[in-house]
């Protein structure tokens, strides 16, 4: 997202009115806590964060840090981490600015959401004028050397921005990166895995907030294509940058990617109008966001209205200009309490197709969690491996399988048999785990998840 404006394509001025089928959450809660008072503290009762986009030159502003020092438990910068900002020159890189955010924030004890490794906007003047193999190589170095420097540091990477196309084709945008080859996204998602193996890797993109949206269902097919090619996606980001409504399936949108087997994020989100309607469109998108199991995080993109890219037309943000809390601040902050704490420790959560469990990493060794998404005749499992207090140089991961149940197809993993125990090993990418880390794999099976238990041992 740009700091300047952007065409009225980029905002969604009109809700598409469709009835949203998306079962409800349960959340088990096991002891009782007040609400809590800032929106990184209630989103993290429900194991979600609350996040900001942030800019290096306001990091002197003392009412926008202190706001961001309080309220926020997640940060994206702005354009510090683009790709005319990290590499303003072929193969000089620069990363001052970008640091300057992410050490703000780990000093603070807050994550960071990269953005973004892959974009056709933004490219360095170098790059705009390049094509083909030439393109498609710096491409390549790019992700290599950005990802490799902020290893460790990056929650998750925006590793490809914006690549379909407006209108109802649902197809690829036209530009120098489509150009090289309709792998691109693949090439880019699998270097950005190799590069940092311990970062979620996501596809973010704006106007797929509607499921009705021909550009919605194009980037659906590409995330399913990859998940069941074992192409390393692990979250899909909705910019959701809205005008006064926001879509009436925009909760169905959010579950039927989370039923693929990814998370979903709502990265960049603002929400034009004022007063009582703007604070209800805020409670929508946040309610919606807590009902789904999967949907892990919301992002605003700027602190204050007088930050946003779309002020002074707009002031779609949860604090005036002044840093004072607007009558949306207040809705958020009520629907992500409303949400109740979980256990960290042990959660299940269960809708209407996903089942997942998670628990502490064991004192060395690994541990691993399924998260399923079943249908009647056959399931997708995502299993989380967990390193312990040592890291993992490989791991080995054994599923008993109820009969008549066969694995038919896994991605980011090796698979050793098909019925009965089936055994799955890390591929050359996701074999290396710091301690308390995790790396994810699926597979895909027909017949009944009853019973699954995964068991996890480094090897």
């Amino acid at each position: 997202m740009k700091l300047t404006a952007k065409s009225v394509s980029r905002v969604v001025l009109a809700a598409t009115l469709i009835a949203t089928t998306t079962g409800g959450v349960a959340f088990l809660a096991t002891t009782s806590a007040s609400a809590a008072s800032t929106l990184g503290a209630s989103a993290a009762q429900s194991g979600r964060y609350y996040g900001a986009a942030v800019a290096a030159g306001r990091l002197g502003d003392s009412t926008y840090v202190g706001l961001l020092n309080r309220e926020f438990d997640m940060v994206t910068a702005e354009n510090e981490m683009k790709m005319d900002a990290t590499e303003p020159n072929q193969n000089q890189f620069s990363f001052a600015n970008g640091d300057r955010i992410v050490n703000h924030a780990l000093a603070q004890g807050k994550r960071v959401r990269g953005h973004t490794l892959a974009w056709h906007s933004q490219q360095p003047r170098w790059m705009q004028g390049m094509e083909g193999s030439a393109l498609r190589s710096a491409l390549v170095n790019h992700i290599n050397r950005v990802a490799s420097y902020y290893r460790g540091k990056i929650y998750a990477w925006d590793v490809v921005n914006e690549a379909f196309a407006d209108g109802g084709s649902g197809g690829r945008r036209d530009s120098n990166l489509q150009r090289t080859g309709n792998d691109w996204i693949e090439v880019a998602f699998r270097t950005a895995r190799a590069a940092d193996p311990g970062a979620k890797l996501c596809y973010n993109d704006y106007n797929t907030d509607s499921w009705a949206a021909a550009k919605t269902q194009g980037v659906y097919r590409m995330v399913q294509d990859f998940k069941a090619r074992g192409v390393p996606i692990d979250c899909v980001g909705l910019q959701s940058h809205f005008g006064t409504s926001i879509p009436g399936d925009y909760q169905t949108t959010i579950q039927r990617f989370a039923v693929l087997g990814v998370d979903v994020q709502i990265t960049e989100l603002d929400i034009a109008g004022s007063g009582a309607q703007q604070a209800d469109s805020y409670r929508r998108v946040t309610q919606a966001c807590v009902a789904v199991a999967r949907c892990t995080g919301i992002t605003v993109w700027g602190i204050r209205d007088t930050d946003s890219w779309r002020y002074p037309g707009d002031s779609p943000l949860l604090f005036d200009g002044s840093g004072n809390k607007k009558p949306a601040y207040n809705a958020v902050l009520d629907a992500l309490n409303a949400a109740g704490p979980t256990n960290p420790t042990t959660t299940t959560t269960t809708t209407t197709s996903t089942t997942t469990t998670t628990q502490d990493p064991g004192p060395g060794g690994c541990t691993a969690t399924a998260s399923l998404n079943t249908w009647n005749g056959g399931f997708v499992a995502n299993i989380k491996v967990t390193a312990g207090s040592s890291a993992l140089n490989g791991w080995s991961v054994s599923v008993s399988l109820p009969s008549g149940t066969t694995v038919t197809n896994q991605w980011s993993a090796n698979r050793s048999g098909t019925t009965g125990t089936v055994t799955f090993t890390n591929v050359d990418y996701n074999g290396s785990v710091a301690a308390g880390q995790s790396v994810e794999f699926g597979f895909q099976a027909t017949g009944s998840a009853t019973g699954l238990s995964p068991t996890c041992s480094a090897r």
